[in-house]
């Protein structure tokens, strides 16, 4: 089973915030990281330090793949 560590969706969701910065007067994320913020806040309230990718819905799993695909750093590590 592979999981998501609790660092590396904080840096997914700073990583897309950067990519397309908040929008409108009600500063409104970008679809990934407000895909990836739900699972970010359910892991925060459980004290969880990781999550198995397969509890995320599609966007969220389509955000962190694109994220580890796009991060030099990661595709380095793999």
């Amino acid at each position: 089973m592979l999981y998501l560590t609790i660092q590396e969706l904080e840096a997914a969701i700073n990583y897309w915030r950067n990519q397309s910065p908040a929008e409108g007067e009600e500063f409104r994320l970008c679809s990934e990281a407000a895909a990836l913020a739900k699972p970010y806040a359910l892991m925060i309230i459980q004290g969880s330090q990781r999550t198995p990718l397969d509890v995320l819905d599609e966007v969220s799993r389509a955000a962190i793949t694109q994220y580890r695909n796009t991060t030099p750093a990661l595709r380095a590590s793999n």
